[in-house]
């Protein structure tokens, strides 16, 4: 059974760059943050080897260190940084609850949602291997595309997302060989017409990946036609997974409107769910762009709203 132990004035679930974001501008305006980091404290720029394209970083920075930073930076301004999960919510009332671990309650005047979506993996050992260790494999060629610039690469999926990615690579890299597990894309016909139309694209339709190659680095991509059962390898030297993302939103499904893959739904031009008090910024709402400094944006702009609504209410 939870016990309450506490209440605040702002409850930060999720501690990816739209977390801590969020937690300096609510710090900063006296609003005295408390923030869960969550299962994967960092979100998914620990998986992140080298990051180049978020702004005062120069010279690129390793992304778990850059995730210390934003941690650092939060804490600089008093934000009550504490490891735990968020295992149940109950936003039936004008103050909220939240139940950590399943045995703390924690209530809290405004809650900013930032708990992130987690890309979609295939599940081989050998992409997990790879991933883990800045091998190679990636989930965002936005990310990553620049570190292969002038090599051959492979990319998983045909959906629009994944016809993006690889109309993205295909500026960047000599070839890119585009996986696809049925006969088909099913993106729309407009992205379809994007990549069969660019030389620099090869598709492989009928094909499913069966290793990813490399023992440090990603040498190859081993696949298997589905219709021949014939194996194939070619020679890459980035794999990149565009397979989708699922949203870590699933516990809030009872309160909050969402899309039908869990993307949280909120206002135009602003960070409001439906339940008054409860803001949502980073990837749990964000299908779209999914990039560090936007995530950083939307959790900036969660604490605006979350400081004009406890003052509407009469919260100093």
């Amino acid at each position: 059974m939870a016990e309450e132990n506490e209440h605040v004035k702002c409850l930060i679930i999720g501690s990816g760059p739209a977390g801590y974001t969020a937690a300096v501008y609510a710090a900063r305006a006296d609003m005295k943050p408390l923030l869960y980091q969550g299962p994967e404290p960092g979100g998914q720029l620990m998986i992140t080897t080298d990051v180049e394209n978020y702004p005062g970083y120069p010279e690129g920075i390793n992304g778990p260190k850059m995730m210390e930073d934003f941690k650092k930076q939060a804490e600089r301004f008093d934000t009550d940084i504490r490891y735990g999960l968020v295992t149940a919510v109950d936003f039936s009332n004008k103050v909220h609850s939240v139940t950590v671990d399943d045995k703390t309650t924690i209530t809290a005047d405004s809650i900013i949602i930032s708990t992130g979506a987690s890309a979609n993996w295939l599940g081989l050992d050998s992409e997990t291997r790879l991933r883990d260790n800045g091998g190679g494999v990636s989930a965002c060629a936005v990310c990553d595309g620049f570190f292969y610039k002038g090599q051959d690469v492979a990319l998983v999926g045909g959906g629009d997302s994944a016809c993006e990615e690889a109309s993205y690579l295909a500026k960047l890299c000599t070839k890119v060989y585009m996986i696809v597990r049925k006969d088909h894309l099913r993106a729309s016909k407009i992205m379809q017409k994007r990549v069969l139309e660019n030389p620099n694209i090869e598709m492989m339709f009928n094909h499913q990946t069966v290793e990813v190659l490399g023992d440090d680095q990603v040498t190859g991509v081993k696949l298997l036609n589905n219709k021949t059962n014939e194996e194939t390898t070619i020679d890459v030297t980035g794999f990149f997974v565009a397979i989708g993302h699922t949203p870590n939103t699933q516990i809030f499904k009872e309160y909050l409107d969402m899309d039908e893959v869990g993307y949280l739904d909120h206002e135009p031009d602003s960070t409001k769910t439906k339940v008054p008090g409860v803001f949502v910024s980073g990837d749990a709402s964000d299908s779209e762009y999914r990039q560090a400094v936007t995530a950083a944006g939307t959790g900036c702009m969660a604490a605006l709203d979350a400081e004009r609504y406890l003052t509407e209410i009469g919260i100093h």
